[in-house]
């Protein structure tokens, strides 16, 4: 038995990825040999919340209680360092495996009320691969008898050929980004990106840029994708597309984590909500009893 639990494998020609029945994890995703993300190997535990499902919010929230629908939340805090709740209830929980065929899983978890969360809820997590790469659409489907919010998000680290991502080249398609105080909580500004050091607007190196940054008003296609482009100095490119329910991109260069994966691949984590959104009401999701909600991402590696 491994610590992620069930393996699940799809492939689709020259890609192949690996979803965990924990947390209904991506632990790994390949096309033509190359990796298009930093994974883990199945006998390791995920440290960095590498791959991983973040709901019922995605990135922080404060460790004080707010309240919703008459109900209050209580937060645990399991980011000692910044005295806030990161990343949501479902990373370390068994999914239910609902369907696998060939090139698509599908995962689903009934999340009960708890004092972090005092609402009933449903995710479900669908991983497909095809001849545009990965895309995940997941749904959330309101079990209980009152309106509930939520958030979603996902921890992707994108990889690179290289040892490092000195040298890569990185494109993020935000004119804005949310100011934070020294927990990582926003302070309340949306500034522009404009003339700042984190503007990505235009592709520009990574080396010397230490990011921990929520991207905002996304700059979108005629079909509504919003794409994150990592170039590694050897010439493969990764594109990470979100669609307008996710109206938020984190980009973590991983300066904090462990040695041997400190700056050696980059989390571009698609949010439906910034940080702190359960507690300030910013663009949180609100379903109504029986209602549901859907969102979708695509990752590919350009060789």
């Amino acid at each position: 038995m491994l610590p992620s639990g069930e393996q699940i494998a799809i492939a689709h020609g020259d890609q192949r990825a690996v979803i965990t029945e924990v947390g209904a994890t991506l632990r790994t995703y390949v096309k033509s040999g190359l990796s298009v993300i930093e994974g883990f190997a199945g006998e390791e535990v995920p440290t960095g919340a590498r791959g991983q499902v973040l709901y019922p919010w995605p990135n922080r929230i404060g460790d004080s209680k707010w309240s919703f629908s008459d109900r209050t939340a209580h937060p645990t805090v399991d980011d000692v360092p910044h005295s806030t709740a990161i990343h949501g209830l479902v990373r370390w929980r068994p999914f239910r495996i609902d369907a696998v065929n060939q090139n698509r899983c599908v995962l689903s978890l009934l999340l009960h009320p708890t004092p972090d969360y005092p609402f009933l809820s449903e995710i479900s997590v669908a991983y497909h691969l095809g001849s545009l790469g990965l895309t995940v659409t997941t749904t959330v489907t309101n079990r209980d008898d009152i309106p509930i919010p939520f958030g979603v998000g996902f921890h992707p680290y994108l990889a690179v050929t290289t040892p490092t991502i000195e040298g890569a080249q990185l494109e993020v398609p935000a004119k804005a980004f949310i100011a934070v105080d020294d927990r990582q909580l926003p302070m309340g500004e949306i500034l522009p990106v404009a003339g700042h050091q984190l503007d990505f607007s235009r592709r520009k190196s990574l080396s010397g840029h230490e990011l921990d940054v929520t991207y905002t008003e996304l700059v979108r296609d005629d079909s509504g994708l919003a794409t994150v482009v990592l170039g590694d100095s050897a010439g493969g490119e990764i594109e990470l597309s979100v669609d307008r329910n996710f109206p938020y991109i984190q980009i973590y260069t991983g300066d904090k984590l462990e040695r041997g994966r400190r700056r050696t691949s980059v989390a571009v984590e698609p949010m439906t909500c910034p940080p702190d959104a359960l507690r300030s009401g910013k663009d949180v999701v609100v379903l109504e009893p029986g209602q549901h909600w859907a969102g979708s991402w695509r990752l590919r590696r350009r060789l």
